[in-house]
């Protein structure tokens, strides 16, 4: 592990080939190791958690079978459908979840990225994993289950982006600068902690997946014109290796949005998008 311990407590993919990204990285490195282990706080844990019981409820339970899986564990691509599909909010935190966390790890560090999603590795539950160095044995590994968004900031900024599900392609995301998070440690421990600059685009990046949401959804068309034809080939890739058609076509998505500030379901989950309107909230 990346340190001794894990801050059970962050997830995005941010390509360590990514020349923007060195120096943030670098830059974050340094905050990382001045700065004390994260410490939930236990009184605005309490408060936070009366307010999200009855959305959590509105939640799927996952069982033992959607926690199963094999080693090793391999990125799901777009245009895959799994990374649409609706994410099981996690109850059983025992030695298998403290396994797939580990598994996660190693599949993010084998494949040069800095944060995993769970749906990204084909598994349909509420979980991401972190570390902003992207190096085994450096840095801090972090882990989040079931989160949630408190508060989000005004100020937003355009970051240039890359997935592991979207291999080689990058562009510019507009995102809030800092969020403040909701969310259990691989024990089950809930916590309340604030993310800015780097750590905030990688959990906001990697909510999404959970919410079914991709880092396309969130570009504007002149963005979106510059990838398109990359996006075209990996919906061709899928159809070759699998003789089904692409699930999505990019070229019928031109005009279509997903939910403002960086946060929000999918155009799929629309619906359900108003239920955590109380609790995302601008500061």
């Amino acid at each position: 592990m990346a340190c001794s311990t894990w801050l059970h407590p962050i997830p995005f993919f941010i390509s360590r080939r990514t020349p923007t990204v060195h120096s943030n990285l670098r830059r974050f490195h340094r905050l990382i190791s001045a700065s004390p282990r994260l410490q939930p706080p236990p009184m605005e844990v309490r408060a936070q958690a009366r307010r999200l019981i009855a959305f959590e409820k509105e939640d799927e339970v996952a069982s033992p079978a959607d926690l199963s899986f094999q080693e090793p564990l391999k990125i799901v691509e777009y245009p895959d459908p799994i990374l649409r599909s609706k994410n099981k909010r996690i109850v059983t935190f025992d030695d298998n979840l403290k396994k797939l966390v580990e598994e996660m790890f190693n599949v993010m560090y084998k494949t040069d990225g800095i944060g995993l999603s769970a749906p990204q590795v084909g598994i349909n539950v509420q979980l991401m994993v972190f570390n902003p160095v992207g190096e085994r044995g450096e840095g801090e590994e972090i882990v989040l289950v079931n989160p949630r968004v408190g508060k989000y900031s005004k100020k937003r900024v355009v970051f240039n982006e890359g997935c592991l599900s979207f291999p080689e392609i990058y562009a510019d995301v507009e995102r809030p600068e800092s969020v403040k998070i909701d969310a259990k440690d691989v024990t089950g421990t809930r916590f309340v902690y604030s993310f800015s600059e780097l750590p905030a685009r990688v959990f906001q990046h990697e909510f999404d997946h959970l919410q079914g949401v991709l880092f396309f959804d969130r570009m504007t068309e002149d963005v979106l014109d510059g990838i398109r034809s990359e996006l075209e080939a990996l919906e061709k890739k899928y159809e070759d290796k699998t003789g089904k058609p692409s699930p999505e076509k990019i070229v019928t998505r031109q005009g279509r949005k997903a939910a403002a500030a960086g946060f929000g379901k999918s155009r799929t989950h629309e619906k359900k998008a108003s239920g955590v309107a109380g609790l995302i909230h601008k500061e």
